[in-house]
C-alpha cells in the first residue's frame, strides 16, 4: 500500500515510501515463474505418490497451495498498481484467507516433511506405519482443515478491509483484535513449525554423524534436504511473523517508518515462498531429479538440461 489517504490524521499512519513498481513487478516474477513450476511440481509429486513414496503427498500438498495463492496474485497486482483496493470487502476477504491459508499450510507441510524425514533416519524400522501414503493423506487433510477453519475464525472483513479510503488488509495502526491475533500467527504460523524443524534437523544430523556406514553423498544429500527445509521457514515465514508481532506491540500512529519498511521487506519474502517450495524440493530430492531426467530429457535437443540436473545430484 503506497497511497495515503486523505484525511491529515489518517495519513499519518502511510508513510511515503516508493516501492509501488518493486512489488508489482516482483508478484508478476512470481506469477510467469511459479505458475509452470508449481505445475510441474504437482507432476513430479504424483510420481513419488506412483511409487508409493509418502513424501509425494506432502510436495503435492504444498505445490497445491502455492497454486491457490498464486491464482490470487492478478488481484493484488491491481491494488499495488492502483493504490487502492476496487474490487470490495468480500473479494479482499477471500484473497487475505488464500493468503494466510498458504502461510499456515506451507509452513507446517514443511515441518511434516521434517519430521518424516526424522522418522526415516532416526527411526527407520521402529514406526514404519508413520511413513504411509495413507497416514501423509490423513496428516495434510487435518493441515488443510485446521488451517481453513483458524482463518475462518480470524480473518474478519471488519480487521482487513477499510471501505472509506478503499484498503484491504494494510489497515494501520491494528486493531486491537488483530493485535491479539497476530501473537497466535506468530506462534501456529513461525515458532512451533521453526522449533520442529530445528529438532528434526540436530536429532537427523546426530544420527547421521554416528553412522559411519553412510557415504558422504548420501551424508550430503540429508543435510541439502534439511538445511533447504529450514531456511525457506525462516526465511520465507520467520520475517514477516516477527514483523506483525512487532507491529502488535510497537504500532501506532505515526507509524515508526523503520517498521513499515520492515513489514514490505516481509511481505516480499514471504511471497518468494512459492518459488522456493518447487526449486528446493522437487529438484533437491533424487526421485524427482530422476522423473525430471526420464521426462525432460530424452533426444539431443534437452543434453544440457540433462548435464544441468546431473550436476546438481550430490
Amino acid at each position: 500500500m503506497n497511497s495515503t489517504p486523505g484525511n491529515s490524521s489518517e495519513s499519518e499512519c502511510y508513510p511515503e515510501i516508493p516501492m509501488k513498481y518493486f512489488f508489482f513487478t516482483l508478484h508478476l516474477v512470481v506469477i510467469v515463474i511459479g505458475i509452470p513450476s508449481n505445475a510441474f511440481s504437482l507432476y513430479v509429486s504424483c510420481q513419488h505418490i506412483k511409487q508409493k513414496n509418502e513424501l509425494g503427498i506432502y510436495l503435492f500438498n504444498l505445490a497445491l497451495s502455492d497454486v491457490f495463492f498464486i491464482a490470487g496474485l492478478p488481484v493484488w497486482m491491481d491494488f499495488v498498481y492502483h493504490d487502492f483496493w476496487r474490487h470490495g470487502s468480500t473479494l479482499c476477504t477471500i484473497c487475505v484467507f488464500f493468503l494466510y491459508t498458504n502461510y499456515y499450510t506451507s509452513a507446517v507441510l514443511l515441518s511434516c516433511i521434517a519430521v518424516d524425514r526424522y522418522l526415516a533416519v532416526v527411526h527407520p524400522l521402529s514406526l514404519p506405519h508413520l511413513r504411509t501414503i495413507s497416514t501423509a493423506s490423513i496428516v495434510c487433510a487435518v493441515v488443510w482443515i485446521l488451517a481453513i477453519i483458524f482463518n475462518a475464525i480470524t480473518i474478519s472483513s471488519n480487521d482487513i478491509y477499510e471501505e472509506e479510503y478503499q484498503i484491504c488488509l494494510e489497515i494501520l495502526p491494528l486493531s486491537y483484535h488483530q493485535r491479539r491475533i497476530n501473537v497466535i500467527r506468530f506462534i501456529v504460523g513461525f515458532l512451533l513449525p521453526a522449533v520442529v524443524v530445528v529438532f528434526c534437523y540436530w536429532r537427523i544430523c546426530a544420527e547421521v554423524y554416528k553412522n559411519q556406514a553412510m557415504r558422504l553423498p548420501d551424508r550430503m544429500h540429508v543435510f541439502k534436504l534439511l538445511s533447504s527445509l529450514l531456511l525457506t521457514i525462516c526465511i520465507c515465514f520467520g520475517p514477516i511473523h516477527i514483523t506483525l508481532l512487532l507491529r502488535s506491540i510497537y504500532e501506532d500512529c505515526p507509524l515508526l517508518t523503520w517498521l513499515y519498511v520492515l513489514y514490505k521487506i516481509s511481505v516480499a519474502l514471504s511471497t518468494l515462498n512459492c518459488l522456493a517450495d518447487p526449486l528446493l524440493y522437487c529438484f533437491i530430492t533424487r526421485t524427482a531429479r530422476s522423473s525430471v531426467t526420464k521426462q525432460t530429457c530424452t533426444g539431443p535437443v534437452n543434453a544440457p538440461l540433462k548435464c544441468w540436473i546431473k550436476a546438481m545430484s550430490p
